[in-house]
């Protein structure tokens, strides 16, 4: 079964390694390029408002060329730059875990997918997951009121 492979947290390595590489491969030929990525584990600093936030769809589109092409900066997990959203520009820093990229695309044609980009339980938001322990637990319900 495919859901075997794509939800092995070995093969999610591999292809963060897979991204990350074709990723320093276009900077070092300075080649613009596009990501869509899952936008469940990606970080906005500051935080977007909602009225831009909720536009976004569950694979949103990030182009990564002029002013933000020049922001891109990559780690081993994740790829970071700044970029302006909505119509007026509100300006943030994007931090997106790699395997929740999903495609990279050069020049409108498609360069890379990353099936495990759709696995949610990559792909979870670790905030939400760690306030749901926090109310699950029966000790806390007296401070969420």
């Amino acid at each position: 079964m495919i859901s075997k492979i794509i939800e092995n947290s070995d093969y999610k390595e591999l292809v963060s390694k897979q991204v990350k590489e074709t990723i320093e491969f276009l900077l070092a030929e300075n080649q613009e390029f596009a990501i869509t990525a899952n936008i469940d584990p990606i970080r906005f600093e500051p935080s977007l408002p909602n009225t831009i936030f909720n536009q976004l769809s569950k694979f949103s589109l990030f182009v990564l060329s002029n002013y933000t092409y020049s922001t891109v900066k990559l780690d081993e997990e994740f790829i970071y730059f700044e970029a302006g959203f909505g119509s007026e520009n509100f300006g943030s820093n994007v931090k997106i875990p790699l395997h929740s990229i999903f495609q990279i695309i050069v020049d409108e044609s498609i360069l890379f997918i990353n099936s495990v980009a759709t696995v949610d339980k990559f792909n979870k938001d670790p905030k939400s997951k760690s306030f749901n322990a926090f109310k699950n637990n029966p000790n806390n319900k007296n401070l969420l009121k």
